[in-house]
């Protein structure tokens, strides 16, 4: 176990979040590295040519190649041109293992965390970009809202029911799809901003918050007690931060390593590189490999002393 293979994600998002970590994973090294380039592409396609054929795997951080949403596939084209700077080395996004994650992470708090879901009120915040979250509470039973209008466009209007998210869906994806990436998603240092206030109150008749991180810390009121959040990437001081405001339970659908949780594009960058596949694998071979590597999400209660869960 000499040879350590590496994985790094390149990601417009804030390099205040850089990490790296080695971990064991299948049998084999890895060394998981994250690289912030602050919103800037440029220097971000820079970064993914220099280092084309140098690693096992690279992955993109803070942008989506494309959304697998309500049956269907959803590409983004300003990220074209930072996929077109990579021949040899294998790219992917995380969208190909998002939604069997998150859905897990849902069936994780009820069947091995014993939670109760039936009735929650629910917030996704956006729905298209975690639609795994959105299936996995709707079918446990809980009061759904759906905030993509809201969050990804401004418009502040709730969805509460999935016919009409899946529609929605159906004809604003493919439209905002050829946006500007920053048009719809915080980037560089837009995620170092404070929360707004301006629409704080939408958390209050909600018991979960679930979504993108940077979505749910966007509008985030300074008392969130006693409500959990379901997310992806959250570093130490992310954690530090929602149990300031009181969040009680924090669920990330992918494990903590080294003190922080990697996002669903290093993890499957990293199964890709131990396939030694030169690009995605079929969903089929990622549940194989998920399962064999025991990834399981991390929960933890943030209040008293509880701490980490063990499920």
């Amino acid at each position: 176990m000499d040879t350590v293979k590496e994985v790094v994600s390149v990601s417009l998002g804030s390099s205040v979040r850089d990490h790296v970590v080695e971990i064991e994973l299948l049998g084999e090294r890895f060394r998981l590295t994250r690289e912030g380039f602050d919103g800037d592409t440029r220097r971000a396609a820079d970064r993914l040519e220099l280092l084309d054929g140098q690693v096992d795997a690279l992955s993109l951080g803070g942008i989506d190649r494309y959304l697998r949403a309500a049956g269907r596939d959803y590409h983004f084209r300003a990220t074209r041109k930072l996929a077109a700077r990579v021949h040899e080395t294998p790219l992917v996004c995380g969208a190909a293992i998002k939604g069997p994650l998150e859905h897990a992470a849902v069936r994780y708090m009820t069947e091995t965390l014993g939670l109760d879901l039936a009735g929650k009120r629910v917030l996704v915040t956006s729905a298209v970009d975690r639609y795994g979250l959105a299936e996995g509470f709707h079918e446990a039973g809980c009061a759904m809202a759906y905030g993509d209008l809201l969050f990804a466009l401004g418009f502040p209007v709730l969805i509460r029911d999935k016919v009409t998210l899946d529609r929605t869906i159906r004809v604003v994806a493919p439209i905002a799809a050829q946006l500007p990436f920053s048009w719809l998603y915080p980037t560089g240092a837009a995620q170092d901003r404070p929360p707004s206030v301006k629409r704080a109150h939408l958390y209050d008749e909600f018991d979960i918050i679930a979504g993108d991180y940077q979505y749910v810390r966007a509008f985030m009121p300074t008392d969130m007690t006693g409500k959990w959040v379901v997310t992806n990437t959250t570093t130490a001081s992310d954690v530090e931060f929602l149990r300031d405001r009181g969040v009680g339970l924090l669920v990330t659908t992918t494990p903590r390593l080294g003190g922080r949780s990697f996002g669903t594009n290093v993890i499957e960058a990293a199964l890709v590189a131990h396939a030694g596949a030169p690009a995605e694998l079929t969903t089929d071979e990622y549940l194989r490999l998920i399962a064999e590597a025991e990834i399981r999400p991390d929960a933890r209660w943030l209040q008293g002393s509880n701490g980490v869960i063990q499920g």
